[in-house]
């Protein structure tokens, strides 16, 4: 059974920084892209920033030159660095891991806050 976890979530003001994490377990195919994906009070879900088993990247707009994500395949984890954070960044931040094997499953964790004060 494929699970993953998120943490790092919380209550920060705007400026500050904050990290999140995503560990999954389970048996996962070696080729695959993990990415975070967010969903404000009445917004869709959006993509965040992604990135494929092979490092390559991929990152939204809104949050470009402020986030960074990375991963550490030996800790089955993967990062999301927020800098300079703003009240509109304030969302439920969702991790998912998508096999790239034809016709294969995706894994959604459970959410962790970030709220931003103003």
């Amino acid at each position: 059974q494929v699970q993953l976890v998120e943490s790092g979530g919380g209550l920060v003001q705007t400026g500050g920084s904050l990290r999140l994490s995503c560990t999954f377990s389970g048996s996962i195919s070696s080729i695959n892209v993990m990415g975070w994906y967010r969903q404000g009070p009445g917004k869709h879900r959006e993509l965040v920033a992604s990135i494929s088993s092979s490092g390559t990247t991929n990152v939204a707009d809104s949050v470009k030159g402020r986030f960074t994500i990375s991963r550490d395949n030996a800790k089955n984890t993967v990062y999301l660095q927020m800098n300079s954070l703003k009240p509109e960044d304030t969302a439920v931040y969702y991790c998912q891991m998508r096999s790239q094997e034809m016709g294969g499953p995706l894994y959604w964790g459970q959410g962790t806050q970030v709220t931003v004060s103003s």
